[in-house]
This record gives C-alpha cells, structure tokens and sequence, in this order.
C-alpha cells in the first residue's frame, strides 16, 4: 500500500534491513516482476552498475520501445520516464523520484512554444528530448545530441525551423549545418557552467589531454573541445582512441561508464564555474539525476510506484515525433 506521505513527497524512502544487499534484491525483484532497468550515463555508479542497460537519451528511447518486459523502470529525470511511457502505454513505467526534473525541460512551457509557433506560421519545430511530453505534442520531429545533425541534414535546405529548448546545441547545429534555425533560449544548468577558463588550466596542467565537451556547453567551450558529441559519441571516443588522458566537460556520471570500459585511462572533469544563484551544487553533477538511488529503485519496485502516465490525447501527438526520430536515426 502506497501511503499518502509518500504520495506527498513523490518517492518511497521505506527503511530497509541494513543487512539487505540491495543491488541483489533489486536484481531478484527484477527477475520475479518481469522488469527492466534502464540507466541514463549520468546516474551514479551504483545503480549503473545494477542496470540492464545504460545510455544517452536516444539508446534509452530505442531500447524503451523494443523491450518485451511488463516493467520499466526508467533511472533518469522525469521526461525520459514520460518517453517510456509513450512508447509503452501498455507497461508499467516506473520513476523512483517523481521530483527529478530538469532545467533544459522546465525551461520551455507548452503554453509558451503554441503561442512562438502562432507567431511563426509555416515553421516546423524541432525539440530535442530533454522536454515534457506536452511539448513533444507540440512538435513535429524529436532529437537527442547524437542525433540532431543527422536528422536536420534530412530536412529540405529551405525548410524554416524553430529549434528548442537548448540553445547551445541548436546554435552548434546551425554552425555544422549552414542553418539558421530559430533558436529558443534555454539551456542545462550543469553544462551551462563550465567555462573556457577551467578547460584552459587543466589542459596546461595535463597538455596531452583530449578535450571532449557535450554540445550542451556553450560556444566558447565547443570551439577549444576536440571532439563535440553525445555522451555516447564521447564515450565511443574514449574507448577507440589511442589518447590516455582527457579532460571531459559533460556530466560527471558519465565517468563511471569511461573508467569501467578503460581502466588504464585518466579523465579530468571540468569544474564549473559558479556564480552567484546558480542552480544546483558547485560540482559538475545534475541534481535530479542523482534523486534516483538503489533504496528507491528497491522501494519502486516493490510497491510498483510512482508510475508515470501521460494524458491519451498527450501521448497520441507526442509519439508522432518521437516515432519519427527512431525512423531518421
């Protein structure tokens, strides 16, 4: 029975025999209710470590939509839960932290997009993942950073764009692209931190290190990086290149998965430069992404909440172009 403080609260935090070893009873609860773990990069290692599946935002979406388990349970921020369940209306879709957000999301209402798209007829909107479901039905193709500039290449040189939420990586896609989609102003809290400056100390501290920055940072970062990409494209360049030693500007989540796949490397984080108001802690860290732990996965899946569900009006127009970035990527 779910009780109504922790309905109030938006997660289970039940206390559990310190003896229990979660990990293996989360595996054994896995395995009894017919469930599947999925793992964004930046969870922390922990729960990487008990996943499924781990991967950036696009790899989450196909293997969401491919998996013949009755559960998932979607270790993320909210949105990529939202995503689940689109693509699955039929399964339980479970979210162990109902409160984790994200900034990128929360920075474009569906209200606020419906009237930028009536002050702009004749323009096709682009949204990238990181948006509520109700935005997503307001678009007309989805995209993740591994796939943005592959799916704009697709669209007629002449067609007119508006590109939100973030207006880092729709200004690195007009700058690969030749576009001039119109950009929303939003952005990620974390990415939007770090600074050339820092980038710059540590790349002469260690000036063998490869500079690799998420295209959620903002230009200056991109222009010294690299390489430029997806966590998964990151990663892919950390696991194929002969470089030992990289400076990494992307979430530090993102290091347990380089770390286990090459032990034998060193990766520098940039640190973010914080200025006063700024959101979240003065690390390289998303908040919401570490609200998921291994006791409120236990507790989720014992309890099978807190579920996600999105509106069926919602989910009939969101999944439209959701559907169409699987078929362009």
């Amino acid at each position: 029975m779910v009780k109504k403080e922790w309905i109030d609260k938006g997660y289970i935090d039940e206390p559990v025999d310190k003896g229990l070893d979660l990990s293996s009873e989360i595996r054994k609860l896995c395995k009894e209710k017919d469930a599947i773990i999925l793992a964004h990069y930046y969870t922390t290692g922990d729960i990487q470590n008990i996943a499924d599946f781990i991967g950036d935002s696009l790899a989450l979406a196909q293997k969401a939509a491919k998996t013949e388990a009755k559960i998932i349970v979607m270790c993320g921020v909210h949105f990529m839960a939202e995503t689940c369940k689109i693509l699955c209306p039929e399964k339980l879709v479970l979210c162990p932290d109902l409160n984790a957000g994200c900034s990128l999301a929360d920075s474009c209402k569906a209200d606020d997009l419906r009237r930028y798209k009536e002050e702009h007829p004749g323009y096709k909107v682009i949204s990238y993942v990181n948006t509520t479901a109700a935005v997503k039905a307001l678009t007309d193709v989805v995209v993740t950073s591994g796939n943005a500039k592959k799916i704009v290449d697709q669209l007629p040189q002449d067609e007119k764009i508006i590109f939100g939420p973030d207006y880092n990586l729709g200004s690195y896609i007009n700058s690969v692209t030749g576009r001039e989609m119109l950009l929303w102003n939003g952005g990620c809290h974390v990415h939007e931190r770090f600074s050339v400056d820092e980038i710059v100390r540590l790349k002469k501290e260690h000036p063998n290190a490869l500079i690799l920055a998420h295209p959620e940072c903002k230009g200056p970062v991109l222009a010294v990086a690299d390489v430029v990409g997806s966590t998964a494209v990151l990663l892919k360049r950390v696991v194929d290149s002969s470089d030992t030693e990289f400076i990494v500007a992307t979430e530090a989540g993102i290091l347990h998965e380089m770390t286990r796949c090459c032990p034998d490397k060193t990766f520098y984080p940039v640190p973010p430069e914080v200025s006063e108001g700024s959101l979240g802690c003065s690390c390289n860290e998303c908040d919401y992404m570490k609200m998921n732990s291994l006791l409120k996965i236990y507790n989720a899946l014992r309890y099978e909440w807190p579920y996600v569900e999105v509106d069926e009006e919602t989910a009939k127009e969101a999944v439209k172009p959701i559907n169409r970035m699987l078929e362009m990527s």
